[in-house]
């Protein structure tokens, strides 16, 4: 044991002296190595090597390289900065120092660094980078669909380090298991027999550095395939089908779609062959499908839905309907004497069958004989026996079907008449005179050429006497009654002035003329350049109004419908009188009113007087900012400035009794200064109102911006124009697109009135899509006031951050939700509906306490991890004091959520983990 202890301490010692020598010989070595560092993701970090070095190693190409090595692999492209420095007389110092600004997963491992000198090779010890922070996921739940009742299985991956990680599942916001649970260790897998009801599951991943969360994926239950399709009754032209619907959890199946087709068609090849496509209520599971052809073969599916969506489709049955009459009688009838036998025969009818053919029926008589009907089979011909004396004979013939007869053909009378008889009576016809003589024809033709020859004189001979003016015609010089007179008739009247009503003219009460004295404009002072935009009522002309000191340039809107009585002249400008009077930023002012005479009519034509707005209609706007040739990128904040102003404007006419009717963004102006007026109300709809709104023509109607109780009804109230207003918010976030893309104004009734609305547009705020879907509730009492909304939509631009510094904003990631809006039946979205001042609404947001850090991620603070979640009804019991923030969760800015359908009953609001909503 001595012996070895000794060989050791030898072996040991002989190494020592040998890197001594190296040292001395080589000259260089590493006074300092890098250190073991632990970090968190996206921090900096700096790892630091210092060389010592003899002076007289210095070669003529300077200090030598120092080179960094991540688990032995060269960093080549690493951020490192190299500097020398002499330390004494004889010794230099090269400090090399490896930064990494943000450090990630794969910068963990060791480091050393190395110099090489010839062949030589210099290497630094050992230091480690390792990495220590909150769990993120690799692996989270997502969106999907199932059929109701059946089994799934979800999963979430997180990573440390530190490790271990561990899972806790949450449906709802409600916890499904502890991190004691053997599940919970990270890659946890989720195992569902089945589910009932739509549901979101989300996860919370735990390590010793605190708890991040995951993104939520929302489980839709849809309804299971129908079941036993059948036909219980079949014509010749309809089928009547039953069928079970299938299985939809907690929800009601309540519309089940029937689909037919021909058989053998591809549905999706040719979609235009789908011949029937019906939506059916239920109960009862069955429809009768009608206006079929008989004895054809027909391809039907089913597919039933519930308010969560639609299930698949059944596969495609075949059915047949029963036989038919033939549609046609039997063609190509001929008849052949031969001696005393006469051969009749035919060819199969040229319509449609409708079944299979089983044989013809013929029916025949004589004046001596009694009729005779013969069903004859497949045979296409028959020979009849001619009795004497000879006479005449009627015949005709039909085709049938196992369903019945067809059609008979028309009476067919054969003549059979001696030779002679027919001599005689083609002699008589050849003796009788014809009725008219060829002769007669030249007479007729000879008088009506001489007519055409006198109209054309008397036409030649009055333009040689008349000369064209500029104004007329004039003829030329005739003696009448002894003087020489010059006939003059007028093309039609030049007035070098327009002619102008006043209000004298119009037979109004004085009362009324007093109001209008700072609403009528003089004609004279209003002078028209080009024309700006034109529509199918009227046009916008862009026109100088010439004031006292000055010239004010101003839009000029024309109207192509007159006004027809004294009753309405009054209505219009009484209107004007009060529409003078509005004074506000976001409201299209009235300048004034001319009333132009035109002869044609009885009533003077309206021409009104607005301000030149230097940016347009606002639609345009959008539209030129996304498609135009050189496109303009409008943050949201903009946008909801945009909507803001409409909301005031609209605020200010509400409280003034005004009804717009026809708010849309091809409606609201844009001045120099980027501000929304509310235009083209008021006076417009007034003069329209007997037809834009008709019903009838719904072509003139904006049906995709009214209300449902509007087309229903054509009742308009400031609810309806809250309507409109939501569809406009819509047309500005996204910047000018089409509402209800692919839904003709023929159907939009129905579209809503299946439940159906326009859909969250992508990068569009939550609580934006909620105000919007607010305005289109099918109540309208149920709609907020446009108080509320220009409250709360001053409140959402308040809160929104400067576009110009994007870096500073904190994202936080929280619970999402989906689902697909506007399906028929979908769900409808959690709506503040109260006034901005009530603050959050119950069971809609949630508060937690949360330390931000790098974006996208957010830490439960240890000392409030046991109120992980809190109800919004303990919002007042919130200790607010501290050093931790509280914040309100908001959404992220890496996904577009949207808001969650389905709203949440008291007792799931009042459970444990109260349901959390995103910013």
């Amino acid at each position: 044991m001595d012996l070895f202890k000794m060989n050791l301490i030898f072996v040991v010692f002989v190494a020592v002296l040998h890197i001594q020598a190296y040292k001395t010989v080589s000259g260089l070595h590493f006074k300092n190595s890098p250190g073991n560092i632990t970090s968190s993701l996206g921090k900096p970090v700096e790892m630091q090597c210092v060389l010592m070095m003899e002076e007289d190693n210095e070669g003529e190409e300077g200090s030598p390289d120092v080179q960094w090595l991540r688990e032995g692999e060269l960093l080549e492209y690493s951020d490192t900065n190299q500097v020398q420095m002499l330390s004494d007389d004889e010794t230099w110092l090269v400090i090399s120092t490896l930064r990494i600004a943000k450090v990630q997963l794969s910068d963990m491992g060791a480091y050393r660094c190395a110099v090489v000198t010839g062949n030589e090779q210099t290497m630094s010890a050992e230091g480690h980078l390792q990495l220590e922070g909150l769990p993120h996921f690799s692996v989270e739940p997502y969106h999907m669909s199932i059929v109701a009742n059946a089994s799934l299985s979800l999963q979430c991956v997180a990573h440390g380090p530190p490790e271990p990680v561990r899972i806790i599942w949450l449906q709802d916001g409600a916890p499904l298991n502890t991190l004691e649970d053997p599940m919970a260790l990270s890659p946890s897998r989720l195992n569902l027999t089945g589910l009932n009801k739509t549901s979101s599951f989300s996860c919370e991943a735990h390590n010793r550095k605190g708890v991040a969360s995951s993104s939520s994926g929302v489980i839709t239950v849809l309804p299971s395939q129908p079941q036993d399709v059948k036909a219980v009754e079949i014509t010749n032209s309809s089928i009547r089908l039953s069928w079970s619907p299938g299985f939809a959890g907690i929800y009601t199946i309540s519309l089940c779609t029937v689909q037919v087709k021909p058989s053998g068609e591809d549905s999706v090849l040719n979609p235009d062959h789908m011949i029937h496509n019906q939506n059916v209520n239920i109960p009862p599971a069955s429809h009768l499908i009608s206006d079929l052809k008989p004895f054809t073969q027909y391809d039907v599916r089913v597919a039933c839905r519930s308010n969560q969506g639609v299930s698949d489709w059944t596969p495609w049955g075949t059915f047949s309907t029963s036989e038919g009459v033939p549609d046609s009688a039997p063609v190509n009838i001929t008849a052949v004497l031969n001696g005393t036998e006469l051969l009749i025969s035919w060819a199969e009818p040229d319509g449609k069958i409708n079944g299979e053919l089983q044989g013809y029926m013929i029916e025949y008589s004589t004046p001596n004989t009694q009729q005779v009907v013969l069903d004859i089979g497949m045979v296409t011909e028959l020979y009849v026996n001619i009795s004497v004396p000879l006479s005449n004979i009627t015949f005709r013939v039909l085709a049938y079907t196992g369903a019945g007869y067809g059609p008979w053909t028309p009476n067919h009378t054969l003549s059979l008449v001696p030779i002679d008889s027919m001599s005689n009576a083609s002699s008589s016809s050849r003796s009788s005179p014809p009725a008219l003589s060829w002769h007669w024809w030249y007479v007729v033709m000879a008088v009506a050429i001489a007519i055409a020859l006198a109209v054309l004189m008397a036409v030649y001979m009055a333009k040689l006497r008349r000369k064209e003016t500029r104004f007329g015609e004039a003829f030329e010089p005739m003696m009448e009654s002894g003087e020489l007179v010059v006939r003059y008739r007028a093309r039609r009247t030049y007035s070098r002035r327009t002619n102008e009503a006043t209000l004298n003219s119009l037979g109004i009460s004085d009362e009324l003329k007093q109001k209008l004295q700072d609403v009528m404009v003089d004609r004279h002072k209003l002078t028209l350049g080009k024309t700006l935009g034109e529509g199918e009522f009227g046009s916008v002309m862009e026109g100088l109004l010439t004031q006292e000191d000055s010239v004010l340039k101003v839009a000029v809107k024309t109207m192509k419908i007159a006004i027809c009585t004294r009753t309405e002249m009054e209505d219009f400008l009484r209107e004007a009188a009060c529409m003078k009077e509005f004074d506000h930023q976001n409201v299209m002012r009235l300048l004034g009113v001319c009333l132009q005479t035109v002869e044609s009519e009885g009533f003077p034509s309206p021409v009104v007087i607005l301000p030149y707005m230097k940016h347009g209609d606002l639609h345009s706007y959008l539209l030129y900012s996304r498609l135009g040739d050189s496109p303009v990128y409008l943050p949201s904040k903009m946008l909801v400035k945009f909507m803001t102003d409409i909301a005031r404007g609209m605020e200010y006419l509400s409280s003034k009794n005004f009804i717009h009717r026809d708010l849309a963004a091809r409606n609201c102006m844009l001045n120099e200064n980027m501000n929304v007026c509310v235009a083209d109300f008021g006076l417009s709809k007034k003069i329209y109102n007997g037809d834009y709104y008709r019903q009838g023509r719904i072509s003139k109607m904006p049906v995709k911006w009214i209300a449902i109780e509007s087309l229903a009804d054509r009742v308009y109230t400031t609810k309806s124009d809250v309507w409109s207003f939501g569809v406009t918010m819509w047309e500005i976030a996204t910047r000018g697109q089409t509402p209800y893309p692919g839904v003709e104004n023929s159907e939009i009734y129905d579209y809503l009135r299946q439940g159906n609305r326009l859909k969250q547009p992508p990068d569009c705020l939550d609580s934006i899509y909620s105000l919007m879907f607010s305005c289109w509730l099918l109540s309208p009492k149920d709609r907020p006031s446009f108080e509320v909304l220009c409250c709360q939509l001053e409140k959402a631009l308040d809160e929104l951050p400067d576009p110009q510094d994007p870096d500073e904003i904190l994202y936080v990631n929280m619970e999402e939700s989906s689902g697909e809006l506007g399906a028929v039946g979908g769900r409808e979205p959690n709506i503040a509906s109260g006034m901005c001042s009530l603050g959050p609404l119950k069971g809609t947001e949630s508060v937690a306490t949360a330390e931000i850090h790098q974006p996208g991620r957010y830490v439960i603070c240890p000392q409030h991890e046991n109120q992980r979640l809190l109800n919004a009804d303990s919002v007042e019991s919130l200790n607010l004091t501290g050093s931790t923030p509280t914040l309100l969760l908001q959404p992220s800015a890496r996904s577009t959520p949207v808001p969650s359908f389905e709203m949440n009953t008291s007792e799931e609001r009042e459970g444990p983990g109260g349901k959390r909503i995103m910013w």
